[in-house]
């Protein structure tokens, strides 16, 4: 009988507690493919493909099962953002899903309302007529529905942001302050969006130079 309790406590064990993994690659003609059509890279883009490297990286659901998903990030911060990415997991911070945004069509206004978390996309800062810093692969947005971005008069464009307008810890994937995730990325170098002085916009990480 005890023999048999080790053996099923180790499946258990290795059940939960499955290895991290990640690989990066550089863009190949069949992701290059996805992005011209899903019109979230042209050639008028400020930064050349061969500058972008292709994620697949594993991260926990918000029902705290295993998944594997996709980003595209600048190649100077491909290896932070899968470090990051591997300190999320080993916490257990979930994701709702990440796709690329060629997946809506360049749209992040879709990619937002799947709360989506999305990395490159080569566009314009909101508000701006400025290159974002999506458009440089130098941006990523985590768990957007739960860390929305907020205007400087307070305005909430999603709907289903609103219950998250006060940041309090009512949802495991809000980043706050003191959250371990905010934490982990600026360990990285990483700065917030939640850190701004007028508008916030809590979902958002960039990395610059």
């Amino acid at each position: 009988m005890i023999k048999k309790t080790i053996i099923i406590t180790i499946f258990l064990t290795t059940a939960l507690f499955s290895a991290f993994n990640a690989n990066i690659t550089p863009i190949t003609p069949n992701i290059k493919a996805r992005m011209v059509k899903g019109h979230s890279w042209r050639r008028d883009c400020p930064v050349p493909l061969k500058n972008l490297r292709y994620i697949q990286v594993k991260y926990r659901d918000f029902n705290g099962y295993d998944s594997l998903g996709e980003l595209i990030v600048h190649k100077s911060i491909a290896h932070d953002i899968v470090w990051v990415m591997e300190e999320l997991y080993n916490i257990g911070y979930p994701i709702k899903q990440m796709r690329l945004v060629s997946d809506f069509n360049g749209d992040d206004w879709q990619s937002i309302e799947a709360d989506n978390t999305s990395a490159f996309n080569c566009r314009k800062a909101t508000g701006s007529k400025k290159w974002s810093k999506h458009a440089y692969g130098r941006a990523i947005d985590i768990n957007p529905i739960e860390n929305p971005y907020i205007s400087r008069k307070g305005h909430i464009s999603h709907r289903e942001s609103l219950k998250y307008r006060k940041r309090v810890a009512s949802h495991s994937a809000l980043l706050l302050d003191h959250s371990q995730a905010t934490k982990i990325f600026k360990k990285y170098g990483f700065r917030w969006g939640g850190d701004w002085r007028y508008t916030k916009d809590y979902q958002h990480f960039f990395k610059i130079p």
